[in-house]
Parts: structure tokens; C-alpha cells; sequence
């Protein structure tokens, strides 16, 4: 069955479902194959990685880290893993000879934002899905753009990757209620006007009237690191982790 009817089904058979079931059925289909879980262990991970840890904890969670992320960052990611059982946690980076080579001073994020990413991003997240057949996101329809469209399957363009997106539907609302029932830790700096999180040089508060995601890549029309695509092309501000 061709990739595209494959998603078209499980988008049907699925569109009345929950995240749960999405995801549960997405870890037991045999049909979708091996799957990894991709986090940034940022402002909303929590939930995702708290469904995983009671659907199956074992499976691969990616987390990229950038060697420029805030200290919060890499000391929540460290006590969500040990608090939820995470067994599988997969830290992967650039190679110490890419960076030397494209970005020998740290400053290529001052002149190539896009360069930055694919560097520190896309291209190690491309090497570490080598043998899985699609990997989970925690994207959501309230994000906007592209997003608003979002099913719970889709094809990655060009890998021939199922994209799994168990919380497509879900609206703020339900993220806090979730978080609140079960408890969970929230990242430090979501409170200190940080609603959405990415590296150091390119992340800065927000404010109360503003969008979200405002703080990423401000003044810029860049919105988007790169490891999500729309038809093949990095999505920017306007067409829109």
C-alpha cells in the first residue's frame, strides 16, 4: 500500500480517538514500524513524555542538544528522564569536526540562523532517525499556519517517514489540565516569560499580549529550526515547535 493511502486510512480509522490511542496504536502497529520519540524537553514536553512513560517507556526518546540550550533546559531533561522512567533516552549533538569545520567561533547563529540549525539540529536528527520508520512530535493544531491542518499522521517529505502526532487536536487548555492532573513538572522558565524554548542566542521572553512563540528567532522571519518541513521546504513565520 502506497504511503499515502497507508496515513489516509490510519487518519480515518483514528479521527475520533484520543492522543492515548493514537499513541498507543502507533507504538503497537506493525504496520507503522519502529517509531522514536523526538523532545525538546521544553515548555509542553511533559505530557507527551508522561504518556509515553506509561504506554511504553523503552521506546527511543531523541533529545538534540544543541550545546547552546539554557542550564534549565538540560537539568529538567535530566530529572523528567529519572522522575518518568524514561529508559531509552537518546542525547545526540553535532560532531565535534562539523562544528569545527562550519561554525570554528560559535557565532555562525549571528550570521546564518538557518546554517545554525541545520548544523546543530536537522543534521544530527537526520543521522539519529537512520533505521526507524517515523518518530512522534508533540505539534498541535493551536501552533497555527501549516499547523492548523495538522492530522495525526503524515508523511515526512522525502524519507518515506511516517510523522505521528498524538496531541494534533489538543488545545491549550488541555495541556495545562493535563499537566495539572498528573502533576507534572513544568520547565522552570515558563514562568519567568518563557513559553516556548530553544537555544540561548535565539530565545527571549515574552510578553503577556504577545504570541507564544514570539521570543523565537525575534525580529526575524524565521519561526521554525528545520526539522519539520512543509513540502520539503523549512517552514518561516506565516506559513507555520
Amino acid at each position: 500500500m502506497p504511503l499515502s493511502d497507508k496515513i489516509a486510512a490510519l487518519n480515518a480509522r483514528y479521527r475520533h480517538h484520543s492522543a492515548n490511542s493514537v499513541l498507543q496504536h502507533a507504538l503497537q502497529s506493525p504496520d507503522i514500524g519502529r517509531l522514536a520519540l523526538v523532545s525538546s524537553f521544553g515548555a509542553e514536553s511533559v505530557v507527551l513524555l508522561h504518556m509515553l512513560s506509561v504506554t511504553r517507556r523503552d521506546t527511543p526518546v531523541i533529545f538534540i542538544d544543541t550545546e547552546m540550550l539554557f542550564t534549565e533546559t538540560l537539568v529538567y531533561q535530566q530529572e523528567l528522564t529519572e522522575r518518568l522512567g524514561l529508559s531509552n533516552l537518546r542525547i545526540i549533538r553535532a560532531s565535534a569536526l562539523e562544528q569545527l569545520i562550519k561554525d570554528p567561533d560559535r557565532t555562525l547563529h549571528k550570521r546564518d540562523t538557518d546554517a545554525c540549525c541545520a548544523l546543530r539540529k536537522t543534521a544530527p536528527l537526520t543521522r539519529a532517525l537512520k533505521g526507524f520508520d517515523g518518530w512522534i512530535t508533540g505539534r498541535k493544531r493551536f501552533q497555527g499556519g501549516s499547523r492548523t491542518a495538522l492530522e495525526f499522521f503524515e508523511a515526512e517529505p522525502g524519507t518515506g517517514r511516517i510523522k505521528v502526532n498524538p496531541l494534533a487536536h489538543w488545545a491549550p487548555g488541555d495541556i495545562r489540565t493535563y499537566m495539572e492532573e498528573n502533576r507534572l513538572p513544568r520547565h522552570p522558565m515558563v514562568a519567568r516569560g518563557y513559553p516556548s524554548l530553544g537555544c540561548i542566542p535565539c530565545t527571549s521572553q515574552v510578553g503577556s499580549n504577545e504570541d507564544p512563540r514570539a521570543g523565537r528567532w525575534r525580529n526575524r522571519e524565521k519561526s521554525e529550526c528545520g526539522i519539520h518541513f512543509a513540502d520539503g521546504k523549512m517552514q518561516r513565520r506565516g506559513e507555520d515547535a
